[in-house]
């Protein structure tokens, strides 16, 4: 990535239902260049997806938890994984290394209905345990911009 990426991609960022023409007039550049940027990201996998982003506050799961989840030996990750993707309230889960062998990010509408999605969770005879971290504040959402940007400086 060069510093026209990252500008693409600061711009696409905070304004994603921007046309390629009028980028390239924000960005001075040829409407077949941004094009041409946004079709090599895409096709690199630094761009990894158009639609839009959506609010579980707003759509009514304001509850954020983190599950550690302990799986049983042999019973395998990819498994226990298959079972989480079923679960819409499981936003995101990750193979971790030290207490725990998995982490998975999940939303609920009320604390009482946190408890319902970790035993949806737990039905999965290869997990052996969970523990629970409620999420109380958003410090930082999720941001790859910044990142980007990094990426595209000489000295990163």
């Amino acid at each position: 990535m060069d510093e026209i990426d990252g500008k693409v991609i600061e711009l696409f960022a905070s304004e994603p239902r921007l046309g390629v023409l009028e980028a390239s007039r924000r960005l001075g550049i040829a409407r077949g260049t941004v094009q041409a940027r946004l079709d090599k990201l895409a096709a690199s996998g630094v761009i990894t997806g158009w639609g839009p982003d959506l609010s579980p506050e707003a759509i009514g799961y304001p509850v954020t938890a983190f599950l550690t989840l302990e799986i049983r030996q042999g019973a395998g990750h990819d498994a226990v994984a298959g079972h989480l993707a079923g679960i819409p309230e499981v936003l995101e889960a990750y193979t971790i290394t030290g207490a725990g062998d998995m982490w998975a990010r999940v939303v609920a509408r009320s604390n009482a209905d946190l408890q319902r999605v970790i035993d949806l969770v737990l039905t999965e005879p290869g997990i052996d345990r969970s523990t629970t971290v409620i999420a109380l504040a958003t410090q930082i959402p999720y941001r790859v911009v910044p990142l980007a940007a990094a990426a595209t400086r000489p000295d990163a």
